[in-house]
Order: structure tokens, then sequence, then C-alpha cells
């Protein structure tokens, strides 16, 4: 094969790493009985997690949900200490003070145990964002404390569009995962049958999907891997001028679904980031001879997707 670059910067920097915890079973240490600590008590519950609340204070808020929650919340009417960090998965601080908010982010951190400390973004390891839930499809939202109501006001855009059906296919989708897995079907080809499911989810949301559907998908896909075996394709995709909010939806979707991408350096990078994360991605300069790279990639049967500026063509 014609030798090329192999790009290394396929994400644009971010603020934060935007991650989720799993919390089912497992302990949780809170301080302070506030309201917003109360929200917080909920919202860990709402994951499956126990909570050990220390508050010589519990407001109404917290007593209320404690009574509601006896298996799942343990409600300590004496201050935190440092033993208590011992074994939990998280630390949550509703604390106003500063100096006992360090001393709280001072004894997670000794204990090992990711902390958070209300209000207080120099004591945290996470924060909590806006989140959309149509669990198991679950949607996180950050301005990193830059714009929290900014934050809030996409938040509720995203919950207003958004189908609450999608839970619907979002537990479909993990209750199949198995089944597709143990199909026979390649990496390549499995991605293939979710795009197919994506597509109806977005295109009939309010449908149910079935069994019989999962069936003709993976019908279709095998059919699709007979018929096109050691037939590859190049598709050429404009780069909208190097602005990635003037790609078509017909480019992104090609992006979206290349196994190898073949572009010229200095493509944006909020391009790049929509472009498969498995997507091998070659970087092609004007003296190579570009169609024969292509023509060998697609000889091995890839889907390849080659970007070319839009001001050029």
């Amino acid at each position: 094969m014609m030798l090329a670059k192999i790009n290394s910067a396929r994400i644009a920097p971010m603020a934060v790493l935007p991650v989720f915890f799993k919390l089912q079973n497992k302990r949780v240490v809170l301080a302070g009985g506030s309201l917003g600590a109360a929200w917080k008590v909920e919202l860990l519950i709402a994951c499956g997690a126990y909570v050990d609340v220390y508050t010589t204070e519990p407001g109404a808020e917290m007593l209320e949900i404690a009574s509601e929650h006896p298996t799942r919340i343990r409600l300590h009417n004496r201050p935190w200490s440092y033993d208590v960090m011992q074994g939990a998965a998280m630390a949550i601080g509703g604390i106003e003070d500063d100096e006992e908010g360090q001393a709280f982010r001072c004894a997670a951190k000794y204990a090992g145990v990711p902390v958070n400390v209300v209000d207080r973004p120099a004591f945290c390891d996470f924060s909590f964002g806006g989140i959309v839930n149509r669990s198991p499809l679950i949607i996180g939202i950050s301005t990193d404390g830059a714009a929290p109501v900014f934050g809030q006001a996409i938040r509720a855009r995203i919950d207003a569009v958004l189908p609450l059906s999608f839970q619907r296919w979002a537990q479909k989708a993990r209750d199949w995962r198995v089944a597709v897995k143990a199909s026979g079907l390649s990496f390549a080809a499995r991605r293939g049958f979710w795009q197919l499911f994506a597509r109806e989810a977005v295109a009939n949301p309010h449908s149910e999907p079935t069994d019989a559907q999962r069936e003709a998908w993976l019908a279709q896909i095998t059919q699709g891997v007979a018929d096109a075996k050691g037939k590859g394709s190049v598709v050429y995709v404009h780069d909208g001028c190097g602005d990635a909010d003037m790609l078509t939806m017909k480019a992104v979707r090609m992006l979206q679904s290349a196994e190898i991408l073949v572009y010229t350096e200095g493509l944006p990078v909020q391009i790049l980031d929509l472009a498969r994360r498995e997507a091998r991605k070659i970087v092609v300069s004007g003296d190579m001879d570009v169609d024969s790279l292509l023509d060998e990639l697609a000889g091995e049967g890839a889907m390849v997707v080659r970007v070319v500026n839009e001001a050029v063509v």
C-alpha cells in the first residue's frame, strides 16, 4: 500500500471528560441535609446506590426522601468523619464552609474516593451536569461551570424534542445486544445492523421494535455482506468549506459510516469528530497519487470516504 500519514489529532480539546458512573448497589457518602443535598440523594438512589447521609440538621425534603426509601438511605444524625469514607464509591459534600469542604475533599482523596463538594469546583473531581433521562438512554450536558443557565436551556430543548418512546428503543437495544453479538456477523456488519436499528428508531420512534424486526434486519445485513464481499467503495464528501455546520446530513452519515477516512492535512478537528471513532484516518498531500491510494483501499473491501475541500472542487 502507498505510504500515507496516519493522523493522531482526532478529538477537539474538551474542558472535561464526560463519563458515567455505575452506582448500582454501591455505597455513596453524602454530607449535608439541605434541599440541594436531598436532590443529590434522590439522583443517587435513582441510579441504584445506597446512600449514607451524615447531618445533624436534615431538612424536610431529606427526611421525606429518607422515609420513602428506608432500605436505600441511611440517615446518620451526626457529622461526617474520616472513617466513613472507607469503601465508598463516591463522596458528595453539601458543605458551605470552605475549610470543612477542603477537609472533606482531603478525607475522600486519602481513601481513594472520587469527590464532589457542591458549588466548590476547586474541591471536585467531577461535576453534576444537566440530565436528559430516557434510561438506559441518558444524555449528560456540561458547560464546565461557565454558563449553567445556558446548559439548562440546552437540556430543556433536548428534553422537549427527544421522544419519551426512545426509552423503549434503548431498552430493546440492551435486550438484543447479546443475540446480535452471537449472530456471527463481523464487527462492521453488526455496526450495520445497529445503523438500521437507529434509522428505524428515528423514523418511527413511537413504534414498538419486535424480535421479528431484529431477525429481518440480521438477514438483510447478512445478505448485504454476502453481496458486497470483496467489493469496497469510495465516497466523496465535501468539507463544507471547512465549517462543520455547513455539512449536509448526507455528508455526516457518510462520515459516520466510513471504515477509512482520507483527507488533506488541515481539515478542522470539528469535522473529524463527526467520523466514527474506529475509522482509520489517513492524511494525504497534494503530491501523492490519491486516486491510486483510494482504489487500493477500496480493493481491500473497505468503505472509504474521501473528504475534499469544497472551495477548490
